[in-house]
């Protein structure tokens, strides 16, 4: 059973640009994707955290015209790829999730996607892509989560025509925007949590392209103080989630770039809702937490998630304020 600590789920935190840069160094001079060859389709396995990385990255390869798709582990049935040209990448931090052990049993062959080379999953498989995002004392993948995106990235790179340096000049980016948000903290942390708090609950949303940073963001909530809350695509809010705003003290997390935040927000002002953006200036947020390099939005999918994290951070460690 993995222990939950919030002070060491803080130095993990504390810990990301370091871990980044040295992952950037390692894609520098090594591609983790170097053993591959063609594939006309690519099938990622994972749960939580590991399949809504999956799923920003399923979709960027569908838009260059490969045939991608991010699965639940658990899903019924199994799964049967018997084409020598399906890349079948099953992902876990720990290398242990019951769900993706039992979804590749039987595979003849797939990728492990890792933090922990020793774990099951890693000695089932054919080929090994070490996350490197250290040991997370804290328990809660955070480090690693911010490692599969880069990873994926240079996966996804590599399919569509490009190179490892590529995703390591952006890794040293997501370093130098993760470092500015740690280091600024004292000027936009206190407000968030002024604004995030006292609700029913916490709303993240984000444009499809990086819809990871919402789920991401509406878990870390849940994982750390155990707070409602609960991540939804921009465009899609309209139809699912904006109902919550005429009954609940609502507060947004919102994740800009969609071409629907104007619809997103009209709804949000004319309910009164709190809405706090990060990585970008929203028309009426009551606050906008900006870093460096937010102008790039592979940059934000790596480094966006870090506001709520803290956040939760410190809720877990002071439960009462």
């Amino acid at each position: 059973m993995i222990t939950l600590d919030p002070a060491l789920f803080k130095a993990d935190l504390e810990a990301k640009p370091a871990s980044l840069r040295a992952l950037a160094d390692r894609l520098a001079t090594d591609d983790p994707w170097s053993f591959l060859g063609p594939a006309r389709r690519v099938v990622f396995l994972g749960m939580g955290s590991s399949r809504y990385a999956a799923q920003v990255t399923a979709r960027r390869l569908r838009a260059a015209g490969i045939d991608a798709a991010a699965e639940y582990a658990s899903a019924a049935g199994g799964f049967h790829y018997p084409d020598d040209d399906t890349l079948i990448v099953a992902i876990s931090a720990s290398g242990t999730s019951r769900e993706t052990l039992d979804a590749v049993a039987g595979l003849p062959r797939f990728v492990a996607m890792t933090n922990d080379p020793s774990s099951p999953l890693a000695e089932q498989a054919t080929h090994l892509v070490d996350m490197v995002a250290g040991v997370e004392a804290g328990g809660v993948a955070c480090r690693s989560f911010q490692h599969t995106q880069a990873l994926l990235d240079a996966l996804a790179g590599r399919l569509t025509g490009g190179r490892s340096a590529d995703t390591a000049a952006l890794v040293v980016r997501a370093a130098e925007a993760t470092e500015d948000l740690l280091d600024r903290r004292d000027t936009w942390l206190p407000r968030c949590h002024e604004l995030l708090g006292g609700g029913d609950g916490i709303y993240p949303m984000a444009p499809v392209e990086r819809i990871s940073s919402a789920l991401q963001s509406a878990l870390m909530f849940r994982e750390g103080p155990r707070v409602a809350a609960d991540g939804c695509e921009t465009g899609d809010w309209a139809h699912v989630d904006v109902y919550l705003t005429k009954t609940l003290r609502y507060r947004a997390l919102l994740f800009p770039g969609s071409r629907y935040d104007d619809q997103a927000l009209e709804w949000l002002h004319s309910r009164g809702s709190t809405i706090v953006a990060v990585g970008g200036e929203a028309p009426g947020a009551a606050t906008a937490v900006r870093f460096r390099h937010d102008d790039d939005s592979r940059v934000r999918l790596l480094t966006e998630t870090l506001v709520a994290e803290l956040v939760s951070a410190d809720w877990w460690l002071h439960p009462n304020g």
